[in-house]
């Protein structure tokens, strides 16, 4: 009996998917809750797990293509493995396939992200040769990465004659189809350009008292909470104190009103292996320090390894964006709608300030606010990104909320 696996209903708003990477072939034994593909849509990879225990009989969709909810993609004949005729064991063993690489039928195979799943089918890798340096030795997307490193340098060394052959001068070419996720981003942020009147301002911040606050307090605190004090806390909770003082920053435009939002949900905008993606901090002006801290690791993780959800992803009312990390020194983000302004962080650097008539060496960041002039006057701005640099060159400010 053929069981129909279909696509899942898809997240409200999205329309449609793509198949993005199958997990199995047709023949293959597959069990009961197993994953089976991957389909990508605008913002999440949702897995589609079979119903039963049989044989994929038939994919009815390949990779790349463009599927609606509920639509038929494969067929799993429901206990054929088990109900398949006894053969001879000479016969048996003439038509047994050869057996695949033993990275693919551990239990090791079903634990890796499908980040991690789709880089070892695209660079044909066996698994086994992969040392992981994960938990109870699980093979990460950064073994991967190495081990296709490795790969690339011995091609290179052992083939330079193939190298040199190509004609003098010969330029290549690829054509790639944007993913989903980077579609949705190209139109989203050329819509912001298009409806809003952005203009970014700019201020410095001294991080020496944050800084040295981290550095009294960073063993006792992650003793105590579990998590390490970074500076994204102490960043999203001087935008809290800002936002509370300038509520226009924190409201949105919809046709010809302004919706002034009572709650503080900010997103976090982040680097994951299919693009851009913004996991939204819900109610954080009541998150500790610690529990600002945790969230934003558990959608680091969630975003390393493709499970994000619609809900991690939806709505937000201020955006924290922190160019730093891959060594930004100034930048002028774009405001991600409907909200009217992003807050953008950069790396940090020695610089030679003046204090109390002297010149000293301090560690300094550029701080931009992106806003939408439509709603946000530039006196508002200014005052924001005053008040955010006020509450880190005095900590003590966040917690007297002064």
């Amino acid at each position: 009996m053929a069981t129909e696996i279909k696509v899942p209903i898809l997240p409200e708003s999205v329309a449609e998917a793509t198949v993005a990477a199958w997990h199995k072939k047709v023949g293959d034994a597959v069990s009961v809750d197993e994953n089976l593909v991957d389909i990508e849509t605008e913002k999440v990879v949702l897995e589609v797990p079979s119903t039963v225990d049989g044989v994929l009989t038939e994919i009815k969709f390949e990779e790349g293509a463009t599927v609606e909810e509920q639509v038929v993609i494969a067929l799993v004949e429901e206990g054929a493995a088990a109900e398949a005729p006894a053969e001879s064991a000479p016969a048996a063993a003439e038509k047994a396939p050869a057996p695949e690489p033993a990275a693919d039928n551990n239990d090791d195979a079903d634990k890796r992200s499908p980040a991690v799943k789709k880089l070892v089918a695209e660079h044909n890798i066996d698994a086994s040769t992969i040392s992981g340096s994960g938990k109870n030795g699980r093979i990460l997307k950064e073994d991967v990465l190495k081990a296709i490193s490795a790969k690339d340098a011995t091609a290179t060394k052992a083939e330079p004659a193939a190298a040199s052959s190509a004609p003098v001068g010969e330029r290549g070419e690829r054509r790639v189809p944007m993913t989903r996720l980077r579609a949705t981003i190209a139109r989203r942020l050329k819509e912001a350009q298009d409806t809003q009147a952005m203009l970014t301002t700019f201020n410095d911040v001294n991080l020496q008292r944050v800084m040295d606050v981290r550095r009294e307090y960073k063993e006792a605190f992650e003793k105590k909470h579990g998590t390490r004090l970074g500076f994204m806390s102490f960043f999203v909770k001087a935008a809290i104190e800002a936002l509370r003082r300038f509520p226009a920053v924190n409201a949105s435009i919809d046709g010809s009103d302004i919706v002034y939002h009572d709650f503080y949900d900010v997103g976090i905008a982040a680097s994951s292996p299919r693009g851009l993606v913004v996991p939204v901090l819900r109610d954080v002006d009541q998150m500790s320090f610690a529990e600002v801290e945790k969230q934003i690791g558990v959608y680091g993780a969630k975003a390393k390894e493709g499970k994000l959800t619609m809900e991690d992803l939806t709505g937000g009312t201020f955006t924290v964006s922190n160019g730093g990390v891959f060594g930004s020194m100034l930048s002028t983000p774009i405001v991600n709608p409907p909200q009217s302004a992003i807050l953008g962080m950069h790396r940090i650097e020695e610089r030679p300030v003046a204090e109390n008539g002297e010149v000293v060496i301090r560690p300094m960041m550029y701080l931009a606010l992106t806003y939408d002039h439509r709603i946000i006057d530039g006196k508002e701005s200014v005052m924001f990104l005053r008040t955010i640099k006020e509450c880190l060159e005095d900590p003590t400010r966040l917690l007297l909320e002064i």
